[in-house]
């Protein structure tokens, strides 16, 4: 495995069939790239509010067939508790998801995937890229 997906690259690739993301994975072979169980998490929510959950659901199963849904373990919750800290100490919290999301890529030793550059690059060792 090589890369973990933020929620926003999810998004992307799901709202764009044309995307530059999904253009990026297809040159993948399966296995290499994954989401965290915490991305799929906000994507199920995202489905349920959404004005047309059963087309959306059907979309995210598509989606979600060409990744790996990793569990958030006992090393990304370690992991958590390092990345949250150095960001509390040094006064540059992000959002909570985006927090247990890094850490879960963190833990595996994976590039994140993200459009959301400004926040990610706040966690220091954490390896980012952005697809879009």
């Amino acid at each position: 495995m090589i890369y973990m997906l933020d929620t926003n690259i999810c998004i992307d690739m799901i709202r764009k069939p044309q995307s530059r993301a999904l253009a990026h994975i297809q040159q993948y072979r399966p296995g290499d790239i994954a989401i965290s169980a915490i991305t799929l998490a906000e994507l199920e929510f995202g489905v349920q509010k959404s004005s047309d959950p059963a087309r959306n659901t059907l979309l995210l199963i598509k989606a979600c067939s060409v990744l790996e849904i990793l569990p958030f373990d006992n090393d990304a919750a370690a992991a958590y508790g390092i990345v949250r800290c150095q960001l509390e100490s040094k006064g540059t919290p992000i959002g909570p998801f985006d927090t247990l999301i890094a850490a879960h890529a963190m833990s595996q030793e994976l590039t994140l995937v993200t459009n959301n550059m400004k926040e990610f690059n706040r966690i220091k060792d954490l390896k980012v890229e952005n697809w879009i």
